[in-house]
Parts: C-alpha cells; structure tokens; sequence
C-alpha cells in the first residue's frame, strides 16, 4: 500500500510543482504578484509537502495500512482543496459569494490539517526494525 501512495503523492507533488513554478513564471513576466500567496502555499502545501509524504512511504513501512490510505486521501483532497480554496477566496475567479468561497477554503484548510495530523500519527507506526 506504501508504494500505491508513494507514486500517487509524488505524481500530485510533480503537478502541483509544475503549476507553482508556472505561476511564479507568469507573475514575474506580468510584474504583478497578486498570486503570491497562492504561488507559495502550491509550492509549499502543495509541491514540498506532498512530496515528502510521498517519499516517506517510499522508504518506510507502515503497520496501519487504513491509516496510510486515510492520510493518502486526506494529503490529496487538503493540498487540492487549500489551495484551490486559497485560490477562490483570494481571486474569486468565477465571482462565488464570498461565504461560499470562504466555507470551501476553510474545509480545505481543515482537511489539510488533518492530513498533517494524521502524518505525524504514521510516523510512529513504521515497523520497528526500519526507524533510524
């Protein structure tokens, strides 16, 4: 089960990379950095993050293997969904009503922190013979 997350996690963190980085490009071409936040938290919540949880599952395994998935689900639908939810909320893009637009941002926010959560559980279930 590690290996199916592994290669989903880093898949999504090469995705969200190559939007960051495409963000980034286009703000320094345009002078405006009105995407500045949003750049950094894909970059960050999304590229980094992600990745690391996709390598850790590379190199380590995980006793509870419902846990891996829940966390697997939770990094995916979080990153997406904060920064996403950044996304509307900041640019409001398709002219959403604001509560609508801050509900979705919070949810994906939570969800995300959950993840986080979730991930430090896991790094205390690995099989004892593989901790360093």
């Amino acid at each position: 089960m590690e290996n199916v997350w592994s290669l989903r996690l880093i898949r999504l963190a090469a995705l969200f990379g190559v939007i960051g980085t495409a963000i980034g490009s286009h703000m320094s071409g345009a002078g405006s950095y009105a995407f500045r936040p949003i750049h950094a938290h894909i970059l960050l919540a999304g590229w980094l993050s992600v990745f690391a949880w996709g390598v850790f599952y590379r190199v380590y395994s995980v006793r509870n293997q419902l846990l891996v998935t829940i966390h697997g689900w939770t990094a995916v639908i979080g990153s997406i969904g904060l920064t996403s939810g950044m996304w509307f909320y900041t640019m409001n893009p398709f002219q959403w009503n604001e509560t609508v637009t801050l509900v979705y941002f919070i949810i994906g926010g939570t969800v995300s922190l959950i993840s986080f959560v979730l991930f430090l559980i896991v790094t205390f279930m690995i099989d004892q013979d593989e901790r360093v």
